[in-house]
């Protein structure tokens, strides 16, 4: 590293967190980059005047994840699963044996809250990411 490199990481040792907070933002301001989001490990371009930032993809398919079930409520729970997927009796309970795992994937926003309500009406623990 150069010198000024150097001297620059031995001053911001010193710096409190709320000046780091303010050298950040001043930073993001100061290049139009946002320090929160990755950027794979390359640094952001700013962006021209009058440039909009682009919009992120709405996220069209979901999983739907159990990750817990009451033992009380397992039969129950095992009958939602076998309605949900082909799986047989035997291979329900292998998988809920083995949680947290994916009960159904890729699918859209209507069947992921549709198969969360059945099985948490069941006694299943569930989420949809």
């Amino acid at each position: 590293m150069s010198t000024t490199t150097e001297e620059i990481i031995e001053k911001l040792k010193t710096i409190t967190l709320f000046e780091a907070a303010e050298l950040v933002s001043r930073i993001e301001e100061t290049f139009g980059v946002d320090a929160s989001a990755p950027s794979g490990g390359f640094a952001s371009a700013p962006l021209a005047a009058g440039e909009a930032p682009e919009a992120q993809e709405e996220k069209t398919t979901f999983d739907v994840v159990l990750e817990d079930v009451a033992s009380d409520k397992r039969v129950a729970v095992l009958k939602v699963i076998r309605n949900l997927t082909s799986l047989g009796l035997k291979e329900a309970k292998e998988f809920t044996s083995s949680l947290p795992k994916a009960v159904k994937e890729g699918v859209s926003k209507e069947d992921a809250e549709q198969a969360k309500q059945q099985l948490e009406e069941a006694g299943g623990k569930v989420k949809i990411n």
